[in-house]
């Protein structure tokens, strides 16, 4: 086979990319991965912004498929820094000499399918046209910074930076006017770093979020020695739970609508004290009856009144208009504390919108602001974004991006019907960007290793009709929460122009996985295999596990 044939070609070198290589390699493929960046790392590579950090504790935010890995590599806090995940992935990369097989400062434009050879033809910015049987897209899921576009921008005369694409060499800020627009994860870890060394620090907020503290520290090596022996046990945990990791499986079997107000304060406090993301995981109807909803809320503005000094302030820095956790929390590190500073300030855009970039700094409505530096923290295109900026063409020349213009269609959200033999790591309607991405990381690329073997030279793509139930099944699930009550990227809402769909699986890491098993088990059921569709059909909800207390919960907010 030349240089110029594949096995399977696969997009992204980040945590998806790179184990989905090491699997291909041991099944004796020949796979290669096409980077566009210059080093592995994925969205680890791209976002070196100040303070950028995982949300997933590190011990847990971590590759699992190696025993030996596991036990050599330390972690230093409980929360990893970018930089020190940066180093994980060149350590795996260069441990298990992946880089050899990986293609840098190489975009690819473009796929097509060739029905007559059946291989998918993959084209590069360089001019490479490269033949493979199987495409993966492992290209992340968070990996297309969105820039709004402000009238006057060109017009600055300062710097400009986009969190999403920082400068490898950093940022210094010291004795510097700056200004921050957006209010989001990446504006939350970057903002207290930011002011410790600008002069003055004015932060643009559309809308407010949620923020629980890190209670980040370094971890004591008891704690790691108590995990390293028993982390085997951990990662079977972990993959049990909702969302992939400890402590996202709710304990309570109680609601908090049916007890004293006083009882579920004092489990909010228990889980304020612990930090991070397993706050929302409280109570059973948290995530479903906005009454419920509204005490993890009230509680969460509170502690925020608590934090933040001038009053005014801290109501700005409340969100009332949407529910806990149905845009993705926040973890935070001293964020609100940064608003007690004299230098930092904070201005409300929908009271005073940004009408544009001036030569000098942010014009509002009623003041111009001299900067500087002017950081740009707002967000990305997820789930779909990347995929729309190559031209995916599949059967008949279809093209991805139009297929998916009201919105994704997958089956599982591992492929998309028209597409065969192109697989989506951690696509939409999985439970990708609601779950530790390394769980559902490993769980796809070992489901999609193990089909490419079973498929072998021969074509496999989803069923149409599959895949029309599937997404109705993932939009019922989404629908019986209080995430659609937000305006969060998860529905595209970010992004001008997107269509309105939920385009993550919210029926729990488990039961997807469960999903996943049985279809492989049962001749690919909902797929076709070599042009014959397997006989088994997926019925989703006999694996969910639905709670009849909450169904009452769920009518009554629907009513409302």
């Amino acid at each position: 086979m030349s240089d110029t044939e594949l096995d399977v070609a696969i997009v992204g070198a980040g945590f998806s990319g790179l184990y989905m290589l090491h699997r291909l390699r041991k099944m004796g493929l020949k796979a290669t991965i096409f980077e566009a960046g210059d080093g592995v790392g994925g969205t680890w590579y791209w976002n070196r912004y100040p303070g950028a950090r995982c949300d997933i504790e590190s011990m847990e935010y971590s590759y699992s498929w190696d025993e030996e890995l596991e036990q050599e590599w330390e972690w230093s806090e409980r929360y990893s820094p970018q930089p020190e995940i940066l180093d994980y992935i060149n350590h795996v990369a260069d441990r298990f000499d992946l880089k050899r097989d990986i293609r840098f400062s190489t975009r690819v434009e473009g796929c097509h399918w060739d029905a007559d050879a059946n291989r998918w033809t993959v084209m590069t910015d360089g001019g490479e046209t490269v033949s493979a049987r199987f495409v993966v897209m492992a290209t992340g899921c968070l990996s297309s910074p969105n820039k709004p576009d402000f009238e006057g921008e060109a017009d600055f005369e300062g710097d400009t930076y986009l969190t999403g694409l920082w400068p490898h060499e950093g940022v210094d800020f010291t004795g510097q006017r700056v200004g921050v627009i957006g209010t989001g994860s990446s504006a939350i870890q970057s903002i207290p770093i930011i002011a410790k060394e600008a002069a003055s620090l004015t932060v643009f907020q559309r809308t407010p979020n949620y923020a629980i503290p890190a209670h980040n520290h370094p971890l004591d090596p008891e704690t790691v020695s108590e995990v390293k022996a028993d982390y085997h046990a951990i990662r079977d945990q972990a993959r049990e739970e909702a969302a992939g990791f400890v402590g996202s499986k709710t304990e309570h079997e109680e609601l908090a609508t049916e007890l004293p107000p006083e009882q579920v304060r004092e489990e909010l406090e228990k889980r304020w004290a612990r930090g991070g993301l397993t706050f929302m995981a409280s109570y059973p109807d948290m995530g479903v009856s906005l009454k419920a909803n509204d005490m993890a809320a009230e509680f969460i503005r509170d502690k925020i009144r608590d934090r933040v000094e001038d009053p005014e302030t801290a109501e700005l820095l409340c969100p009332k208009d949407y529910p806990a956790g149905a845009k993705r929390m926040c973890v935070d590190i001293h964020y609100y504390e940064t608003f007690n500073q004299d230098h930092v300030s904070l201005v409300d855009i929908n009271a005073t919108p940004i009408e544009r970039i001036t030569a000098k700094g942010v014009k509002t409505s009623d003041t111009e602001y001299a900067f500087d530096s002017i950081v740009f923290a707002t967000g990305f295109d997820a789930m779909t974004g990347t995929l729309a900026k190559i031209d995916i063409r599949g059967r008949r020349g279809a093209k991805l991006s139009e297929k998916w213009e009201a919105g994704p269609l997958t089956y599982l959200g591992l492929m998309s019907a028209g597409f065969p033999n192109l697989f989506l790591v951690t696509g939409p309607q999985s439970p990708s960007v609601i779950s530790n991405m390394i769980v559902s990381i490993e769980q796809h690329v070992e489901w999609i290793a193990d089909c490419i073997g079973a498929v072998g030279a021969g074509v496999i793509e989803p069923l149409e009709q599959a895949e029309q139930e599937w997404v109705e099944h993932t939009n019922l699930i989404a629908s019986m929460t209080v995430y659609p009550y937000a305006k969060s990227w998860y529905l595209g809402d970010n992004i001008p122009g997107k269509p309105r769909i939920f385009m993550a699986y919210l029926g729990g890491v488990p039961q997807y996985r469960r999903m996943c098993d049985w279809v492989a088990e049962n001749g690919y059921a909902g797929f076709a295999v070599d042009g014959s569709p397997a006989n088994a059909k997926l019925d989703p909800m006999e694996f969910l596990e639905v709670d009849e207390r909450l169904l009452p919960l769920i009518a009554e907010r629907e009513a409302a």
